[in-house]
């Protein structure tokens, strides 16, 4: 192989890396995921936290909407200290945030701090999402 040639492979290797990781950067696991592609479209709460007494007493209420609400609402939960790229990606400064998008992916709404049951579901409703327990 010539010294051309080798230039040109080396050259196209590295420019096929670099669209890799460009690439990768843009889809964020967080937006997408593989339940996304085997999950009926629903309204998803996404909460964005970590280790701080708000954080830990958002925990409850999560596993609460998560476990009445299955199949009707998407609760996701991201401790951004094991993963700080995620507050990037949403563009959150203070834990914990909450966002809500609608089933579509749509963000409607989004809260800063702690965020009672009763007001999450107020906000739902607010936002014309009408949800009722699993059975």
């Amino acid at each position: 192989m010539s010294k051309v040639a080798k230039i040109i492979t080396v050259a196209v290797l590295v420019l096929a890396v670099c669209i890799v990781i460009i690439l990768k950067q843009r889809m964020s696991p967080a937006l997408v995921t593989q339940d996304d592609v085997h999950t009926k479209a629903m309204p998803r709460l996404v909460e964005l936290g970590g280790k701080c007494i708000l954080c830990k007493m958002m925990q409850p209420i999560l596993e609460e909407l998560k476990r009445e609400y299955a199949g009707r609402l998407r609760v996701d939960v991201f401790d951004s200290l094991e993963n700080p790229d995620i507050a990037t990606e949403y563009g959150v400064q203070i834990f914990p945030t909450q966002i809500f998008f609608d089933a579509s992916g749509k963000e409607l709404f989004r809260h800063e701090g702690f965020f009672s049951k009763e007001d999450i579901l107020a906000k739902w409703k607010e936002l014309g999402v009408e949800l009722k327990k699993t059975k």
